[in-house]
């Protein structure tokens, strides 16, 4: 039988603790507690946070396109053009803007904990706000690509060739590949909380699968049919019934259906 290990000196022990990786329990507790500062945060503060946002998302599809356009017509092309998406998410994400889909688990944490009236209101508050403002805003900056030339003719051409995959979905496809965008990109905040360090690969490693494996994501791909719908090739109805509202459920569902009641399922019964 072996023999008990030699007690560990109290040097020792802090660096254990220092090593160890925070427990869900402490994960939990520090996304809950950046839910109730954003659920605190003034009106204004959240509507120009999340305006802000809108127009950064733009990023994506400019560096998606730009790839898609410089790249050869091979089979490889879309997983290489692919990496551009995750461009204007690590502006918002790192730059700590307010994105609806980030924030939707974020918020609806304290909730969890305590389902009160109050804490629905909040939810519900900023909820509206970041998702008006983020759509303001990528409407906006589509517009503004569209009719102020911001870019060059042949990039143009090509964001917006990037951008029309989405007019051969159904509503019901936007709402079901939403799930997994909803679900991964509201994993974000969870998965930073437990290594703020490695933000960059972090946002790369979970809005890249979103590109490459076709998800809907509401605020990047409201970028995209805003682009359509100011250069004539869609129409407002589409946007509305056709994306933005199948979409939003999607990422709602995935990101506050599955992957915030997972997480707090999982230390619920520890706090």
């Amino acid at each position: 039988m072996a023999e008990d290990a030699p007690p560990l000196s109290e040097e020792e022990e802090r660096e254990v603790e220092e090593r160890s990786p925070p427990t869900a329990k402490v994960v939990h507790a520090a996304v809950s507690k950046q839910g109730d500062d954003e659920l605190d945060r003034p009106a204004g503060s959240l509507f120009w946070s999340g305006l802000a946002a809108g127009i950064a998302i733009m990023a994506s599809v400019a560096a998606q396109g730009a790839l898609h356009q410089r790249l050869p017509d091979a089979p490889w092309r879309e997983l290489v053009a692919g990496f551009g998406y995750c461009l204007g998410f690590m502006i918002v994400i790192l730059g700590r803007m307010q994105l609806f889909t980030e924030h939707t688990m974020v918020a609806v944490l304290p909730l969890m904990r305590e389902r009160t009236a109050r804490n629905f209101a909040r939810t519900g508050r900023l909820w509206a706000i970041v998702l008006f403002g983020n759509i303001v805003g990528a409407a906006a900056i589509a517009a503004a690509a569209i009719y102020l030339d911001l870019q060059s003719v042949d990039l143009t051409r090509a964001m917006l060739e990037v951008s029309a995959k989405l007019l051969d979905k159904s509503p019901a496809e936007m709402m079901l590949q939403g799930i997994p965008a909803g679900f991964l990109i509201a994993s974000v905040a969870w998965i930073r909380s437990a290594a703020d360090d490695s933000g960059f690969w972090i946002v790369i490693a979970l809005t890249y699968p979103i590109a490459i494996c076709g998800f809907t994501h509401v605020i990047a791909g409201a970028a995209e049919a805003f682009l359509l719908l100011w250069a004539g090739q869609a129409g407002i109805g589409w946007v509305v019934a056709g994306f933005l509202i199948p979409a939003f459920i999607g990422n709602v569902i995935g990101g506050t259906g599955l992957f915030a009641m997972l997480a707090h399922a999982q230390v619920k019964e520890e706090i």
